[in-house]
């Protein structure tokens, strides 16, 4: 796998581009955010640092959702409540905080690609289109409507809500919707999913729709 590296400090980039190397993967590192968006078509995944000299990473992330669906995670020092909250809003697909295990941080990269790689579908066999109210969900188009008007979703928020309203009125476990979106219930953090649902809620701007079950998960429509 082809892996860009957005890390300033030579000497973690350094260990983490031999770390990808031996296990199998293309690493190609550069210092700088504005180098991100020229090069991010020649790469598989993102692994991005948000302390970059010319640009905060939060912004490169910002930038490239606007023109890119490349997998991305996250690595960074910064760990507080509200740049993890706003770097999965934007887009990242995962967020790990340093200094972090190299075997985790290898097992998020796996799960997030392959997740990326495997078209979001339910076990079941799915209805081409789900509908709640005025909202329908075509999950072969990956394409909303609200009253007839399209609502422009990220590639996780799709995925969330593809999981659910694949099961259109039965109701979904919070592990069994975090496998299926993350590729792995164990691995992924929990308010990812919290965070994209109230992206969902507040985009769809019908909070009726998307049902939370207390204690267990949640349910579209129905």
């Amino acid at each position: 796998m082809r892996v860009l590296l957005a890390e300033d400090d030579d000497g973690v980039a350094g260990a983490l581009t031999e770390a990808l190397y031996e296990h199998g993967h293309l690493p190609t590192r550069v210092r700088r955010g504005e180098d991100v968006l020229p090069r991010h078509r020649q790469a598989d995944l993102l692994l991005l640092d948000l302390g970059l000299p010319d640009l905060d990473g939060l912004e490169v992330l910002r930038k490239l959702r606007a023109v890119s669906g490349l997998p991305v995670v996250v690595l960074t020092a910064r760990g507080d409540e509200r740049s993890v909250v706003r770097g999965l809003r934007l887009g990242a697909d995962d967020y790990l905080v340093k200094p972090v295990r190299l075997a985790e941080l290898l097992a998020r990269i796996e799960a997030v690609t392959r997740r990326a790689a495997t078209p979001t579908a339910p076990t079941a066999p799915a209805p081409r289109t789900a509908s709640a109210g005025d909202v329908e969900v075509d999950l072969d188009a990956r394409r909303v409507t609200v009253g007839g008007a399209e609502v422009r979703l990220t590639t996780k928020e799709f995925a969330v809500l593809a999981a659910l309203a694949g099961r259109a009125g039965t109701a979904v476990s919070r592990q069994q919707l975090m496998d299926e979106v993350w590729g792995d219930a164990y691995l992924a953090v929990s308010r990812s999913l919290d965070v994209h649902l109230t992206q969902l809620r507040a985009k769809l701007g019908r909070p009726e729709v998307l049902t939370t079950i207390r204690g267990f998960g949640y349910r579209f429509g129905g």
